[in-house]
């Protein structure tokens, strides 16, 4: 399955892993000491909504537009949604942060981004994005290698964040080897995989190959339509967390099925969190 950035910018399932990715930032942030961040699959790390490539899909509307005005949505969306209308000061919708630009305006002055972006395209836009993030580095290579490569961080505390567009039919086999090579550096980081959600299988598969963690395992997921259904398309967003930082479970087991309301594109949209 093909899930490039710029095409689904500020979807149900951008919301679904971003609202993830700042509560594992604040967990890691609840402690005095610096910690790091590798982004593998970082995309431009920000996007115009207007843009062709993701206006045309109309997909942000029935993402982040049903949340950023409404009434309903837990307080543990705050700091994606104060984000995104810092974005946007004069109001409305045009803006939307990639990962790399949420993470990095999230962090302290002492804690660290490493971006990194294959697509020589994507990764000049990146280097600009975060031309002015002291604390944030962008690469240009692949990413799966990057991960063994950068870790172990200074830091010893820190979270790999996994976000392909599933491109290649070697992409399952590549996180695998990346996160258990990582694992083997960094035993103890946290690690977050993004994957898209036609049926149960990939996350199946995922959770069956990927490696134990010390800490324990998650498997978060939405899906906005019945995910049964072969022909369906993107029906659901789903993140596995090794090594989450609790109790980050807690939240995401309250307020995910609140999400998963809030999204629903026909009757049958739900969530599940799995521990593994």
């Amino acid at each position: 399955m093909n899930y490039r950035h710029a095409f689904h910018a500020g979807n149900f399932a951008d919301v679904h892993k971003h609202w993830i990715l700042t509560l594992l930032l604040a967990r890691l942030a609840a402690k005095d000491k610096p910690f790091f961040v590798l982004d593998s699959h970082a995309g431009a790390g920000f996007y115009d909504l207007a843009r062709e490539e993701t206006g045309r899909t109309g997909e942000a509307a029935d993402g982040i537009g049903r949340l950023i005005d409404s009434t309903a949505v837990p307080d543990s969306f705050s700091p994606l949604l104060t984000a995104i209308r810092q974005l946007n000061p004069e109001g409305g919708l045009r803006w939307y942060p990639g990962s790399p630009w949420l993470i990095a305006h999230l962090l302290r002055p002492d804690d660290r981004l490493a971006a990194v972006e294959a697509h020589e395209g994507q990764a000049a836009l990146l280097r600009e994005t975060l031309r002015e993030a002291r604390n944030a580095k962008s690469y240009h290579r692949d990413g799966y290698d990057a991960i063994p490569s950068l870790l172990p961080p200074k830091e010893r505390r820190g979270l790999t964040l996994i976000d392909p567009p599933y491109e290649d039919r070697d992409d399952v086999s590549r996180i695998v080897k990346a996160v258990t090579d990582g694992m083997k550096r960094f035993a103890t980081g946290s690690v977050a995989i993004w994957y898209p959600i036609k049926t149960l299988s990939l996350g199946d598969t995922l959770a069956r190959e990927l490696p134990p963690a010390e800490r324990g395992r998650l498997r978060c997921e939405i899906w906005t339509r019945p995910p049964e259904r072969e022909d369906a398309g993107l029906t659901g967003s789903g993140m596995i967390l090794l090594n989450p930082i609790w109790p980050i479970d807690e939240t995401i087991a309250e307020d995910q099925p609140i999400l998963a309301d809030l999204l629903a594109q026909e009757d049958g949209a739900g969530s599940r969190v799995l521990s593994f």
